[in-house]
This record gives structure tokens, C-alpha cells and sequence, in this order.
């Protein structure tokens, strides 16, 4: 067997392939790219800002955003409603240690 310098890229495509034939990766291949696609359009939309393409890089970053956003709506929510409680309890803790 030669030994050549591109063998390891066809041993994780051999590897990637034998996974997705036994149908263990296509979840884990799906959840990624589900991420992945919103954040490559914001990351095109601010390349598209700052080359000058002003308008466009907008209009696709604001696209990446949004979809972003509702992506990750299951772990926003609750977060915002922790956001919510600890800031309640420091207003309430506030207006009892102010004095006039």
C-alpha cells in the first residue's frame, strides 16, 4: 500500500459515508445544518456589508437573523423568562434599600 499525503481525507470520507449508510448520522447531519445554514447567511450578509454590497448584505443577513432566531426559539424563551425573574427580584430589592 503507498502511503500518500491525501489518505486521510478518504479515510474520513470512507468513515462519514459508512455512517450515513447506516443511518446513524443523518439526524446529527440535519441538527448541524440546521444551525449552520442561518449562521453562514449573517456571516454572508456582514462579508456583503462590508465589501459595499450594502443593501444586499442587509437583506440576507436580516434573513440569517430571523431564521436564527426562530431555530433557537426553544432556548430563547426560557431564557428570557429567567432574564425576567432575576430582573423582577432586583427591582424589588431595589426600591427596599432606597431611601429619600
Amino acid at each position: 500500500m503507498q502511503n500518500r499525503k491525501g489518505n486521510g481525507l478518504a479515510v474520513v470520507l470512507i468513515v462519514l459515508g459508512a455512517i450515513m449508510l447506516m443511518g446513524i448520522a443523518l439526524p446529527l447531519i440535519h441538527g448541524v445544518f440546521r444551525i449552520l445554514f442561518p449562521v453562514l447567511l449573517v456571516v454572508l450578509g456582514y462579508y456583503g456589508i462590508k465589501s459595499g454590497r450594502k443593501i444586499i448584505g442587509w437583506i440576507v443577513m436580516f434573513i440569517g437573523v430571523m431564521s436564527l432566531i426562530a431555530k433557537l426559539s426553544w432556548i430563547i424563551g426560557p431564557l428570557l423568562g429567567i432574564a425576567l425573574v432575576v430582573w423582577g427580584i432586583s427591582v424589588l430589592k431595589g426600591k427596599q434599600n432606597r431611601t429619600y
